[in-house]
């Protein structure tokens, strides 16, 4: 695990979330506290339907709490949105902008001239793979290396929290594979903090200093794990005991918080 500064990147403070059925509230999320440090890798998992996308909502701006508090960077943040880079499990790219084009959209955003924008942003197309198809379509481009320029354009956006919604979950095994290793080698280099949320366990063991485990909805923090692996990490971690502890430890809260939502017939 990183040395993270004391600074927390992101709090968020007895935080619930709920959304009205016709005049019925239907609660989602929380209550629910979290603290994420500066520089720091967090995975959540949980069931589906548990409030982990809408609980990246929140720390975004997209959503507004319906109690609790937001706190990025050390202040309460009621206005958060462009504060961070999210990514969505889905590409998003634009199919009638090339490769580039996509990649340079938060520049274009922030008013940034095309020159300035194209100098920043080629020398990392060096570093994704993807320098000979800046030209290309994205319907020209496999959905791995759409995915890299998905990345690549939440990258572009300089922030320093990055929020990632299941963005390898679409993904063959050997190409998600392939792409949380490569994930994991660029985030050594970069100074970020990253939030990812995922159901793939071994995926969050691999990535993340910390994982934590939500509850079906409304979703809360019923368990957090402190992912002591060395690093840098691969999949050849897999068989190591300490990782299939961790998964199985995983495992078992989720199964149980599962099985306690079930109802027994003739109860």
């Amino acid at each position: 695990m990183k040395s993270p500064s004391p600074l927390w990147r992101v709090e968020l403070r007895h935080v619930t979330k709920s959304f009205y059925r016709g005049r019925q509230p239907l609660s989602v999320l929380g209550p629910l506290d979290l603290r994420v440090a500066d520089r720091e890798f967090v995975a959540l998992v949980g069931p589906s339907g548990c409030g982990k996308s809408t609980l990246l909502n929140l720390i975004a701006g997209i959503e507004q709490p319906t109690s609790g508090e937001v706190w990025l960077d050390g202040e309460l943040a009621p206005e958060r949105l462009g504060r961070v880079a999210y990514m969505h499990q889905r590409d998003l790219l634009l199919p009638w902008r090339t490769v580039l084009e996509n990649a340079l959209l938060p520049l274009e955003l922030r008013g940034i001239p095309r020159r300035e924008a194209v100098a920043r942003a080629l020398p990392w197309f060096e570093r994704f793979g993807l320098a000979e198809f800046t030209q290309a379509y994205p319907a020209q481009l496999s959905g791995g290396m759409r995915q890299r320029v998905a990345f690549l354009r939440t990258l572009l956006a300089d922030r320093p929290l990055l929020l990632l919604d299941e963005p390898f979950g679409a993904l063959d095994a050997l190409t998600r594979a392939s792409l949380q290793e490569w994930l994991l080698a660029l985030w050594e280099e970069l100074d970020r903090t990253v939030i990812l949320v995922t159901h793939d366990v071994e995926e969050a063991l691999i990535l993340s200093d910390r994982v934590f485990v939500l509850s079906p909805r409304p979703g809360t923090i019923v368990c957090e794990l402190i992912v002591e692996l060395p690093r840098p990490r691969s999949y050849a971690m897999v068989t190591d005991p300490r990782f299939v502890q961790l998964k199985a430890e995983i495992l078992a809260h989720l199964r149980a918080r599962t099985t306690l939502e079930v109802p027994l017939h003739g109860t």
